[in-house]
């Protein structure tokens, strides 16, 4: 593997300390007499924590990033190297993006499959990995295959993820 894309599990260890904290307290005052109530508003707070850690699950299964020899692999998609244009890629890391743009680009990256809303009919880049836009303050990156199609990955790291693929595409292959 030459790289992959850390996620930060800090918001999710902190909503399960939490739960496991305020469920622990209430079985302080209710164990072993109220079992059947405690268990009842466990399950009512876990219906609490569900929601706060949908967003993580969902930047683990659409946004994480991995480039081995030949591959990039973008949530559930995976894209040859061989077809990436190392020019695009070498174009993006030269790019200087501010907060504001980075959260601006985020909040405008829409991929959803719904007539409208999908990148091709509005002539943006098709929004790579599944999910159905970028999480609020991703970066986002532009790049080309050969064919000429525009891609947007949301990368965490964008200096680190650009310098990892314009290595592995600067590698011959032997396709080209």
């Amino acid at each position: 593997m030459h790289y992959t894309e850390k996620t930060p599990k800090t918001w999710s260890a902190i909503c399960i300390a939490l739960y496991l904290l305020g469920i622990g307290y209430m079985g302080i005052d209710t164990l072993p007499d109220e079992f059947g109530l405690w268990l009842g508003l466990s399950a009512l707070f876990l219906l609490l924590l569900l929601p706060c850690l949908a967003v993580p699950i969902s930047k683990f299964i659409y946004h994480r990033i991995q480039i081995d020899a030949q591959t990039l692999r973008v949530g559930r998609e995976r894209i040859p190297l061989a077809t990436i244009d190392p020019a695009s890629v070498q174009a993006a890391a030269a790019e200087a993006t501010t907060a504001a743009q980075r959260y601006a680009a985020s909040l405008n990256t829409i991929d959803a499959p719904v007539p409208g809303l999908r990148a091709t009919d509005r002539g943006a880049p098709r929004l790579v990995g599944g999910g159905w836009g970028a999480p609020m303050g991703m970066d986002t990156v532009v790049i080309r295959t050969w064919q000429g199609e525009q891609l947007t990955i949301a990368t965490r790291d964008r200096t680190a993820f650009l310098t990892a693929l314009a290595q592995a595409t600067s590698v011959p292959h032997p396709s080209r």
